[in-house]
């Protein structure tokens, strides 16, 4: 089913997000009528980033709008005709909006269908009942939201309108005391005239004089209850928009970042920074409506001054609202793509910041210009504090200035770091028996700008999530650890970058389960017994109850710091390089449920003696990192009757590399079932390597193969779907043997730690096959001979 399909099905609050997607920028009515067309496009590939990836864009644009000319002209009938129109319409607007920044284009279009697919997830979620009631509290928290702002524009709106109204008291008064004044002046005038006469003249005069002083007074009092009541209603309105301002940043915003955070360890894509931001352009839209209209009313104070505390009144309310817009300001210059938190120096990497208030404020009218530095974890410490800090950064970054950009279709003003490159590092004195891949820096990004006619300044700072710095390859897991470990147990508002020590196991769980998918890319996590497996590699237990590890805490030093026992490598790099060796080559088994992985040798054993000779289960080394063993059972050579499981030198990297896990299981005729009871063909034979040509021009191609010599029949296909085997003595460890055609893992460092080819060694690796080509293969060519 298409994600626009499912999308369509959403409801509530989750239908109302999804609308919220569309607008002006991308018309929901182009999503709809080239769904299958939008969905089957390569997004993902194109480098945002990346100014070289405009032609790309450009050409996906190019198609977008051909697509959408060609659905118009194929409309017909009455209802077709304005379709036809409309479409054609479409087509010429996302032209000439795009056609100058095609990559707006593609990131306006990713953003809406990972905004979807976050959308239809968390409706999937919901059969569970916590879903359901994750779901209710969401739609209700975002109908709280929505409620507020009704409520903060009607009480906005109505101190606009008593504002008009005390402004138009307060000119008839004006004009009333500039009257009295004239009365007072014609008094004055007439003590020149004949007593009689002004007797005559006068006494009219001071009765009129009397009525408008009267009027003046009570007046008088009644504006400055109007202003009273004026301040006390924007007292309440100012109330009500911090409280606001408080569910949005300090809870929805607060959220969003938490997601974000844990996107880092794999966890869903953020999302929803698109309805994030609409909520912050209606605050500061709102906010500065108010204030404007405080600053109304100290003009109108001024212009007519009045006894009471009105003045100081004011003044506060003004000092009050400055606070709560630049609390806001400050709050939304935020990190919307993170650089990457394992930074290589000497790398390039990107990162994207963004002023979710910019273009309500027309900030991009004077477009700021933004820094970045590399700080330490005491610098950022001091700077949460707002204490001074050392101006010295802790390192150089390269094209670290960039300039923030407005895009009209989309509403946001940001700016795209996309060729930083960190240059060096300072580092600090590390404590104890903590390494250069356990110390933290961060990201800081910071800009100054001005709003409202340089009414207002800011200085805002926002930092990113703590990054580890490296200098090679090699130290990349444990880095990766350092990260995994802050991401996934870093509380909100926390000291940069204090986490506990230790933490409860299923935390732990759920930090791997979430990390494992991610790498995978597949939704078959760690199993119940998967995780109990790592438990008993982690706390050096033999238990297989998933109850006796619930309340028991794992340390940072046993997650990646001390070697696990009679081990030369850690928790975390035993279960890191297992990742690594399956996204690179395994991942497709993996999702076929072909590989049970987390199995001890003793497990084996157990599982494979009930099952019928031939079968075979794949399980993850215990003493090799990245490393993956096939386990079968078979007749012992030296002992008619009598059953073993054999256990093959463990695979790496290394040899996948060189050929894939289905060709060596095809390569070994003993094995025939796939544990519990799969034909191996059935399960792997999709991922066979093609048999070579037939020979040319007189010449064979050869191929290695994978043998065991004492597992070997005569002939390369087994008889009657059963392993042959040969009658030999004990299996010596699998792969040392040579004397038939096989591949093992060699002594030569073919690949270096990152698992690239290493060039130091290409002589070595060519003799090595070269030598393997020269020796006999016992009917390898049979049937080839040309």
């Amino acid at each position: 089913m298409s994600l626009w399909i499912q999308a369509q099905q959403l409801q509530g609050e989750a239908l109302h997000q999804m609308q919220a997607l569309y607008g002006q920028h991308f018309p929901i009515e182009v999503r709809h009528y080239l769904a299958q067309w939008i969905e089957s496009q390569p997004w993902d590939s194109v480098e945002l980033d990346n100014p070289a990836e405009e032609a790309k864009a450009k050409r996906l644009l190019d198609n977008l709008v051909g697509e959408l000319q060609k659905k118009a002209q194929v409309q017909g009938g009455e209802d077709g005709f304005l379709l036809k129109i409309k479409l054609g319409h479409y087509a010429t607007t996302l032209k000439s909006t795009y056609d100058r920044c095609p990559l707006e284009l593609v990131r306006c279009i990713k953003q809406i269908l990972q905004s979807e697919q976050r959308l239809v997830q968390e409706a999937t979620n919901v059969s569970s009942g916590n879903g359901l009631q994750a779901m209710d509290t969401l739609s209700q928290r975002h109908q709280q939201i929505n409620q507020a702002f009704e409520e903060l524009r009607l009480a906005t709106q109505e101190t606009e309108n008593e504002l008009r109204k005390l402004q138009h008291s307060q000119e008839y008064f004006i004009i009333q005391y500039q009257e009295n004044l004239r009365i007072q002046a014609q008094l004055s005038s007439l003590s020149s005239l004949p007593a009689a006469e002004r007797s005559q003249r006068e006494t009219p005069l001071q009765s009129k004089r009397a009525t408008v002083e009267a009027w003046l007074t009570r007046e008088a009092s009644t504006l400055q209850k109007y202003r009273l009541d004026l301040a006390e209603q924007h007292q309440k309105t100012l109330a009500l928009l911090r409280k606001q301002q408080t569910l949005i940043l300090d809870e929805e915003l607060i959220q969003w970042k938490r997601r974000q955070q844990l996107a880092g360890n794999g966890g869903q894509h953020e999302g929803g920074l698109d309805i994030l931001q609409s909520w912050c352009e209606k605050l500061a839209d709102l906010i500065w409506q108010n204030r404007q209209q405080i600053r109304r009313c100290e003009h109108l104070t001024q212009q007519l001054p009045l006894p009471g505390p009105m003045e100081e009144l004011l003044r506060k309310l003004n000092a009050d609202i400055t606070d709560v817009i630049s609390a806001l300001v400050t709050s939304t210059f935020i990190i919307e793509k993170q650089p990457p938190q394992v930074l290589k120096t000497q790398t390039k990497f990107a990162a994207t910041v963004r002023l979710l208030v910019g273009g309500k404020l027309n900030v991009h009218m004077s477009p700021p210009q933004v820094k970045a530095a590399i700080v330490s974890e005491q610098q950022a410490k001091a700077l949460v504090k707002n204490e001074s800090t050392n101006s010295e950064s802790s390192g150089e970054i390269l094209n670290n200035n960039c300039v923030m950009e407005y895009h009209q279709a989309t509403g946001t003003l940001s700016a795209h770091f996309r060729n930083m490159s960190l240059k060096r590092i300072k580092r600090s004195d590390r404590r104890g028996a903590e390494s250069v891949t356990e110390e933290k820096f961060t990201i800081l990004f910071e800009s100054q700008f001005s709003v409202g006619g340089n009414e207002l300044g800011f200085h805002v700072k926002t930092m990113s999530l703590p990054v580890v710095v490296i200098v090679h390859g090699s130290q990349d897991n444990n880095a990766t650890a350092t990260v995994l470990w802050d991401n996934a147990f870093a509380e909100p508002g926390r000291v940069p970058f204090v986490v506990p020590d230790k933490v409860m196991w299923p935390q732990i769980c759920e930090a791997l389960d979430m990390k494992y998918k991610a790498e995978m890319h597949t939704t078959r996590g760690l199993t119940e017994d998967n995780l109990v497996f790592l438990a008993q590699k982690a706390f050096t237990s033999s238990s297989n109850n998933p109850e006796d590890y619930h309340s028991m805490t794992i340390s940072w030093a046993q997650f990646n710091r001390e070697n696990l026992p009679g081990r030369s490598f850690t928790f975390w790099q035993w279960f890191d390089g297992v990742v690594e060796l399956m996204k690179k080559h395994l991942k497709p088994h993996w999702n076929d449920g072909a590989i049970l992985g987390f199995v001890n040798k003793q497990q084996a054993q157990d599982m494979l003696l009930s099952k019928p000779n031939g079968t075979f289960l794949l399980r993850f080394s215990d003493s090799e990192i990245g490393g993956i063993t096939i386990a079968w059972v078979a007749e012992n050579p030296n002992k008619q009757g009598e059953r073993l499981v054999w256990n093959l030198l463990p695979y790496t990297t290394k040899d996948f590399s060189i050929r894939s896990l289905a060709d060596r299981i095809s390569d070994l005729n003993h094995l025939v079932y796939l544990y519990p009871d799969r034909p191996k063909d059935e399960v792997f034979a999709k991922y066979y390597t093609p048999p070579l040509s037939k020979a040319v021009d007189g010449y064979v191609k050869p191929e290695i193969k994978q043998v065991v010599p004492e597992f070997t029949s005569p002939n390369h296909e087994p008889s009657g779907g059963a392993p042959a085997f040969m009658d030999q003595g004990t299996l010596p460890p699998a792969g040392h043997s040579s004397t038939f055609p096989i591949y093992h893992p060699v002594a030569d460092n073919i690949l270096d730690a990152e698992g690239e080819f290493d060039l130091d060694y290409p002589m070595d690796v060519a003799r090595h096959v070269e030598e393997l080509l020269r020796r006999p293969v016992v009917n390898q060519w049979s049937g080839q001979q040309s």
